[in-house]
């Protein structure tokens, strides 16, 4: 829709100028370096994490501070800032120290630094009654927070799915990409809003999506109401049990840098506002406190999913089975409408929890149904798959806190017979020192759709590893980080003809002055098996990869208005066949926020240079405000964006975003129907956050 821009301009002069709450300032709640090595490690390109929970909810913390002296492990969990061993001592302090006086108190306890403690700082307090259990649904709705966000985006140059709109071939929408959100929030008790978005290529108002956007998401989520009533989920929401070996949906993190983060901590039950169309179920959801050492949460989701389908009944017409499910969420062309919404999955979970004290013990249970069955494509790596149209899994999970000891873990059955279990440790063997240890065995016949669990690959099968973490805090301002991970795959894997092995290592060295300097010098080195291609022999055999990096970083306040980020990388890819493959890349980031000025901005020029996709970078990209990109670059070239932000007032935000990148040894970028013609990629973004 060519008139789209317009649109958005009418949308800001018609919104009102005032508003009666202050807005959240600008929020990084995931660290950036665990965002970009999650991505590099799960080899994913992009992907859409609804992180808008987390901005919302430490927004609601920063106006209302978490009680360091009442709350307890889950309220901690729920911050979101504070790793396990961090909690883990905090509890263990409180309980022999009594409560804090002041939160700098936290510097005699391991893991609280104080450069850490300042991050901290404005989420907590030590004093203050924050229970307001007894507000009802109609104060809290009466007394919330609404806020509307819209987002416009678009690619500028040509791409061959817009060239025949004619064609049956062709996208059969405009190029543009529109993103709409009301939320209502009241602190972290009460959240329901609407979101709806179109992706670039699909209809709007017209074709197959004639009722507007192409995906609507609608949720209403209660938390902690009246004691009793510990969760309620109505609409779109997300579920996790355990430690994720048979359900976990939401963000979740790899390993990192954070190198003793290894422990899954989501509340079983969580608001739905993301524009991902395949991780939320669709339903309802409780979680109800049956005694003061009892728990219970329950949900039913049915929902439709996109799925490739193998063929057609004759006798009713109906789709027979299909092959896999479709995640991406797009509707662009007749073969993506066909796939739309062809596979009904109905879920229920049930989960029992027994705390005292530092004891945790769960009981979980999760079945799968679909209309139609999974039959998938026979190939020789996916001979233990899931098929059929049902499937249980049931789990025991545990915690429990000895000391400065913290063991988890999670065993888990499907009913195909096979259990797979992991368990892991996290200890402070000294203030200046925590470490980590997590072993995993997943046979490659355990089945779990929603499994998310630690480890080298998704799913939660076909692994058998040994994790090894280490966290070193020597003198202020400096810590070092370390891990060793080695595991193994007992069957065959996609492009992977055979067992395989690997390991892989991460040193990194940080420093951090106060606020206004942090800098880092990593080497990570990865080994793995994979298939020799070209090899001579009529079938595959596999050859030892190795993967090295080498990362610099340095950030540096200049003043309160400007901050400079600078980072270099290098690294290469061997597979012991082919010659070896260089790359490097050089970043520089602006920021400039002036003080008392409403116009701010942010930008990156970046060259990078890599001689194949092997050898590619990550890095986090500052976005719109809610959102983040992570692109990788690889191959010959530059990548430059600019970020401009204004404020008129406090309630009002207006945003623009300018992203483009340039590859100096390409004539085409892309492939198929997002293949543009030339050396250059770009993209524009425009976006309005109103709050009241």
């Amino acid at each position: 829709m060519r008139n789209v821009p317009i649109l958005f301009l009418l949308l800001i002069v018609s919104l009102p100028l005032f508003a009666q709450r202050q807005d959240s300032i600008s929020l990084d709640p995931v660290p950036t370096d665990l965002l970009e090595d999650f991505l590099q490690n799960s080899g994913a390109e992009s992907g859409d994490f609804d992180l808008n929970g987390q901005f919302d909810l430490l927004a609601t913390f920063q106006k209302r501070p978490l009680n360091i002296n009442r709350c307890d492990e889950a309220d901690l969990r729920e911050l979101g800032l504070l790793n396990d061993i961090q909690i883990n001592n905090l509890l263990q302090y409180r309980k022999i120290a009594g409560p804090l006086l002041a939160l700098y108190e936290l510097q005699v306890i391991p893991g609280f630094d104080l450069a850490f403690i300042r991050r901290i700082i404005p989420y907590l307090t030590t004093g203050g009654d924050l229970d307001d259990f007894q507000a009802s649904i109609l104060e809290m709705v009466g007394d919330g927070r609404n806020e509307v966000q819209m987002r416009w985006s678009r690619v500028l140059e040509k791409q061959a799915g817009y060239a025949n709109p004619e064609s049956d071939q062709s996208y059969l929408g405009d190029p543009n990409q529109l993103f709409v959100r009301w939320r209502h929030t009241y602190y972290n008790r009460l959240s329901f809003g609407i979101t709806a978005e179109k992706d670039r290529g699909e209809a709007f108002f017209k074709g197959n999506n004639r009722q507007g956007f192409d995906f609507y998401s609608a949720h209403f989520f209660l938390n902690n109401y009246r004691k009793k009533l510990k969760s309620l989920a109505l609409g779109d929401f997300n579920a996790s049990f355990g430690q994720g070996l048979i359900l976990f949906s939401g963000f979740s993190t790899g390993k990192s840098a954070a190198s003793t983060l290894v422990k899954r901590n989501a509340r079983n039950l969580r608001p739905y506002a993301s524009a991902n169309e395949a991780n939320y179920l669709r339903g309802a959801g409780i979680s109800y406190a049956l005694s003061d050492k009892f728990e219970a949460t329950a949900f039913y989701s049915s929902r439709l999913r996109d799925g490739n389908v193998n063929g057609v009944d004759t006798l009713d017409e109906e789709v027979a089975s299909f092959s896999s499910f479709i995640d991406a969420g797009f509707h662009r062309t007749i073969r993506e409408i066909e796939d739309k919404n062809s596979v009904r999955q109905n879920m229920s979970g049930l989960s029992l929890q027994y705390h005292s004290g530092a004891y945790r013990l769960g009981l979980n249970s999760v079945y799968h149904r679909f209309d139609r069955a999974l039959t998938l494509n026979p190939q020789p790596y996916n001979r233990y798959y899931f098929q059929g149209q049902s499937l249980l899994n049931t789990s025991v999970d545990y915690s429990a806190r000895w000391g400065n000891l913290n063991a988890f873990g999670e065993t888990a059955w499907s009913d195909n017979g096979a259990i797979a279990t992991m368990n892991g440790l996290l200890v402070t063997l000294d203030r200046k020192m925590d470490a980590a240890l997590v072993y995993r065995r997943y046979p490659r016949n355990f089945q779990a759709l929603g499994a998310a669990a630690f480890g080298e690959t998704d799913g939660g099968r076909n692994e058998e590893g040994v994790y090894m973490g280490l966290e070193i805090r020597p003198r202020t301002g400096w810590t070092v980080n370390a891990y060793y991970d080695v595991w193994r795959h007992p069957w065959l894997r996609f492009q992977v003809d055979a067992p395989s092995r690997g390991t892989e290592w991460r040193l990194r060295l940080t420093y951090e002055k106060r606020r206004r300097m942090r800098a880092f010098v990593e080497l990570r080195q990865e080994n793995k098996e994979e298939n020799a291609f070209g090899n001579e022999t009529p079938y595959n055999v596999l050859t030892p990869t190795r993967l090295v990096q080498l990362r610099t970083y340095i950030s540096n306040q200049v003043s309160k208005a400007l901050e400079l980020r600078t980072r270099a990388d290098w690294g290469y890819w061997d597979d012991g066949v082919g010659a070896r493959e260089f790359g490097f890349a050089v970043l520089q980031d602006v920021i400039v926020q002036p003080i008392g000025f409403p116009l701010s901005f942010n930008t990156r020029f970046a060259l990078f240079d890599t001689d194949s996709y092997n050898v590619r970078f990550y890095y986090y990209e500052n976005d719109l405000l809610n959102t983040f990109s992570i692109p990788p670059y690889y191959n010959r070239g530059s990548r430059v964006y600019l970020n401009l932000r204004y404020r008129p007032v406090s309630a009002l935000t207006i945003e623009a975003r300018f992203a483009q990148t340039f590859w100096s040894n390409q004539t085409e970028i892309g492939t198929g129907l997002e293949l543009i013609n030339g050396p250059r990629k770009t993209q524009l973004s425009a976006q309005i956050k109103y709050v009241f």
